[in-house]
């Protein structure tokens, strides 16, 4: 702070500055923790309060779970979580009961990998991350509920995560009904002889049980198998597609990730697909966000193919073109696709073209060389158009249904096991990649959809495939069926009746969603409540012997191997407690006691994140995941929400297809289930920008530090040397971090909040600038100046009637401030209370501001600068918190403006301007504007023809 400002505090004792707002709101922070001013009432449950207050309607305002880092809070992260709270001030005012609490997501990667490089244990490094947190935020002055907040790593929560685990575990989703329902139905159905046991001509009493551990994992909700993985040797673990990179490296640690085979757990979130897509269009979200999850999730109508291949075996293929089938001259499978090794012969086929082989000596040769190859690289990069287009034929050929002909059978990148089938039918002519693929590889080509343009039908002519959903079908015929002449449309429903009537195929629908990878090779995450018995059969833990707790181990790290080295598997830090691993338990199913292996893989830190909103309604119900009444009370469906939901969750867009997917999906089984009244778990989505920061540079590239750079003439200079400028994001790396506790200590908690809700709109990104900060800093030492006096802390206010102007400005403000503050438009709220203090500032440059108008100024800048609004409304004599302080509602009657000006034309040129009634009807408007002496000059004795009113604003006249 200059000494100019030093200088002034010290003549002025009581004026309002840094040092004065840290003892303000310091005190108020001790007084809301000590009088429990943000204690939220539940309805009914272990959560008991004001039952006045609990009968107000309520208003559920979240944030995402933040991660406690060890970095602590720069002055970025708060944004979030500062317009929460003012939007949870805000509703309190207006007569809400709120619940407003945040907890943290605990379980993850960094914590482990600092117990790794440490020694330390990840909770002791954690809790000690969450405390340093909680003291940051507690000094913004944010209004949470602190019984509420909760920890994924307490043994109390993660109880209730490995028991939803179970809810999905011991689920199936029946697909009549389109709900989950216990696979104790289906069991029954089974048993009963109701349902035929799929694979198998025996009855269910004739399996054994690991044969019926087999079968009920085809259905099971959660169910662990062998399937293609994201392998990453450098991590030592398993990764979900979505924590992979464009580039195909690990999200964390930037490792190089490869397909591998391992038996791992999964949810099968593609069960609910329809569901996920169709119930968007009633959740209150950004469409960008909606897009993502529909893209993601990505729903395609076609049909389902069979070609033979051999005597035994077909490849089925998933197309939205069916119609195009007479031209599909080839076949294309992913790397991965499970039935290559079966249809690889022993020796290249007579006649096999030497470009097809790769250069090797046996299909098996080439088909092994390429799929490593293929390993080594991301689906992204698989997808991508490349100038080259690689793959190796596996010296197998297919029969294409409806021509007859042999098709040869290739492996290419370009192919994904994660869409589909995991194998195409190649339709050069009419598709960009296959016809690029066939040049490559002298593919013959077929046109079958009959081009637009003067190209003909002779595709070796041709540049580039031709696509078209408005062209006829031609060479599309046989002896059964012709589509000659047809439309796409009616080609694809004629061809899909032909192919189901024939058992060789059927319409269909097809997702790119995945079931969602559950299992991570680490030590801090969520133990899964599954231990296997002697045959490998998997068992769920009786709710008795939840939670089941991470144990003590030597070494918190999975083993890790050379990152490039892709011939490696998981060996998990959890799998080297032979104590922990090896028991004998009494499962309560009538076995007695048994030996069992415990699974060493733990969940991954979604896992928390996907359910934690129920348990802020009810945290220490150690009975079940929450009280029914007390979820419908704050959570279940409403006209408004017909899903249900938290009313507002704010947050980051980065999670668009991660946390929101996954805990949607969560919150539909247990909806299914009957364990809640919400479908949905979030029904109003906002995603804030981000606070940048400038980032300088010096000739090498090299961060230097932010703060101590100086700006001459347009340049910037760090020691002597011109630096590079550059706007990017904020972080000690970056050398550009700005933390919530210099701005405290030099403005004071409340000009901090104001600053970031005034930057811009909330969610639009925008840079930092500290200079900047001064000007709320002033806004609230004006307002201060207008209530009390400087020199000696007395109130100023006075009991006289404010003037007509005053009140206007006072009843727009809170007009306007109150549509700003429901929309979330918090720039503009601060916009108009600076507005209206200056207008006061101006009036009443003596002091005795009216106290009419000083109370709703402070009830109007409460919600965002709490800590001066509380002093400031005890100052004025009330004794309540102003915190459940009715929020001014607006005179209408001052709210419109007083008058309006009316523009009076001449032949279409602006003659006078008369202030007039917004009320003034067309006829008065009229005889005012003819009688104005400016209009009567102007017409100058010339008749008028005619006389166009638009009251209040136009009169137009035109003359004889």
């Amino acid at each position: 702070m200059s000494e100019t400002n030093s200088a002034a505090e010290v003549a002025a004792p009581h004026r309002y500055t840094a040092a004065m707002a840290a003892d303000i709101e310091a005190r108020w922070q001790d007084f809301w923790d000590a009088n429990g001013t943000y204690e939220t009432p539940n309805p009914s449950g272990v959560l008991t309060g004001d039952p006045e207050i609990a009968a107000r309607p309520e208003k559920f305002i979240m944030d995402m779970f933040p991660y406690p880092s060890g970095a602590g809070l720069h002055v970025g992260h708060p944004l979030g979580y500062i317009a929460t709270d003012v939007y949870a001030r805000y509703h309190r005012m207006t007569g809400y009961n709120v619940l407003h609490t945040l907890g943290f997501d605990a379980f993850g990667l960094p914590a482990e990998q600092h117990a790794v490089a440490t020694g330390t244990h990840p909770r002791v490094s954690t809790e000690a991350a969450m405390e340093n947190m909680k003291s940051q935020l507690r000094r913004l002055g944010l209004g949470h509920d602190k019984r509420r907040s909760i920890a994924t790593i307490d043994p109390d929560y993660y109880k209730w995560t490995q028991w939803i685990f179970l809810q999905i575990f011991n689920s199936w989703y029946d697909a009549d009904a389109k709900k989950a329902r216990p696979i104790s139905e289906l069991v029954a159905r089974f048993e009963s002889g109701e349902r035929a046991v799929p694979g198998t001509d025996k009855a269910w009493s004739e399996l054994t049980a690991a044969e019926r551990a087999d079968v009920l994992s085809e259905f099971r909700l959660a169910y662990a198998s062998d399937a293609p993985v994201n392998w990453c040797p450098g991590l030592g673990t398993v990764l979900a597609n979505e924590e992979v990179t464009a580039d195909g490296r690990s999200e964390r640690g930037n490792f190089p990730v490869f397909k591998s085979k391992l038996r791992q757990w999964n949810m099968r979130i593609t069960a609910y697909a329809d569901r996920l897509i169709d119930d968007l269009d009633a959740l209150d979200w950004p469409e960008a966000i909606k897009l993502q999850q529909r893209n993601w999730i990505g729903r395609s109508e076609g049909a389902r193919v069979d070609f033979k291949v051999g005597d035994s075996d077909a490849i089925t293929v998933f197309t939205t073109r069916q119609d195009t089938l007479f031209g599909a001259t080839y076949m294309v499978l992913a790397p991965e696709h499970e039935l290559v090794d079966s249809i690889v012969p022993a020796a290249w086929p007579e006649g096999t073209h030497e470009v097809w082989t790769g250069g090797h000596a046996t299909p098996a040769e080439a088909v092994a060389k390429y799929r490593a190859f293929a390993a080594s690289k991301s689906d992204v990069e698989r997808q991508a158009d490349a100038k080259e287009k690689t793959g190796v034929f596996t010296g197998a050929f297919a029969v294409n249904p409806v021509s007859g002909e042999q098709v040869p059978v290739f492996i290419a990148d370009y192919v994904l096991m994660g869409y589909g089938t995991g194998a195409i039918m190649a339709v050069p002519a009419h598709d960009s990649r296959d016809f690029a693929f066939a040049r490559a590889f002298e593919l013959p080509m077929r046109c079958v959809v009959e081009p637009s343009d003067d190209r003909g039908q002779d595709p070796s002519t041709w540049d580039d495939a031709f696509s078209s959903y408005e062209a006829k079908l031609v060479n599309s015929a046989n002896d059964e069926i012709s589509l000659d002449g047809m439309g796409v449309v009616e080609a694809k429903a004629k061809i899909t009746e032909w192919l189901t009537e024939r058992g060789i195929g059927e319409g269909t629908v097809n997702f790119r969603l995945r079931d969602w990878l559950f299992s991570r090779q680490r030590y801090w995450g969520e133990p899964f409540p599954i231990v296997y018995d002697e045959d490998g059969v998997a068992h769920a833990l009786p709710e008795s012997m939840l939670p089941l707790e991470l144990p003590e181990v030597d070494d918190y790290s999975p083993r890790t191997f050379d990152p490039d080295d892709a011939d490696t598997s998981p060996e998990t830090p959890l799998s080297r407690n032979e104590a922990w691993v090896n028991v004998e338990l009494d499962l309560g199913d009538g076995a007695g006691v048994r030996k069992y292996r415990r699974e060493t893989n733990t969940m991954p830190n979604w896992a928390g994140s996907c359910w934690y909103e129920m348990r802020y309604l009810d945290p220490h119900n150690s009975e079940r995941l929450v009280d029914p009444d007390v979820e419908r009370y704050w959570m279940g469906p409403r006209d408004t929400k017909p899903h249900g939901g938290v009313d507002l969750y704010v947050g980051g867009q980065e999670h668009a297809v991660l946390h929101l997917l996954y805990a949607r999906f969560w919150s539909k089984v247990l909806f299914d289930l009957g364990h809640v009244s919400a479908a949905e778990p979030f029904h109003r989505l906002f995603n804030q920008g981000m606070i940048q920061a400038y980032v300088y540079r010096d000739d090498r590239g090299f961060p230097v530090p932010a703060a101590e750079v100086e700006e001459r003439d347009g340049a910037f200079w760090y020691e002597g040397q011109q630096v590079k400028r550059e706007l990017g994001k904020m972080g000690k790396s970056l050398k550009n971090s700005v933390t919530p506790e210099d701005i405290c200590s030099e403005y004071g908690a409340d000009t901090l909040r104001l600053y970031e809700m005034a930057m811009g709109p909330l969610d639009v990104s925008r840079p930092w600038d500290t200079r900047a900060v001064v000007g709320q800093y002033r806004l609230l030492q004006r307002l201060w100046r207008n209530i009390v006096d400087e020199d000696t802390g007395a109130v100023t206010v006075v009991d006289a009637e404010p003037d007509e102007a005053t009140l206007r400005a006072l009843h727009k403000a809170i007009d306007g401030v109150r549509q700003d503050l429901e929309g979330l438009r918090f720039n503009t709220a601060i916009a108009k209370i600076t507005e209206l203090n200056n207008h006061l500032t101006k009036t009443f440059a003596g002091g005795a501001v009216p106290r009419s108008v000083a109370e709703p100024l402070v009830l109007l800048i409460a919600p965002l600068a709490p800590h001066i609004g509380e002093e400031l409304w005890r100052k004025l004599g009330h004794t309540d918190s102003v915190v459940y302080a009715e929020f001014p509602v607006a005179d209408p009657a001052y709210v419109v403006d007083e008058t309006v000006t009316c523009v009076v034309q001449i032949k279409g040129k602006v003659k006078a301007r008369l202030e007039v009634a917004p009320s003034i009807s067309d006829s008065d408007l009229e005889a005012l504007a003819l009688a104005d002496e400016k209009v009567v000059a102007a017409l100058g004795g010339a008749g008028i023809r005619k006389v166009i009113v638009r009251a209040p604003k136009l009169v137009n006249i035109v003359p004889a």
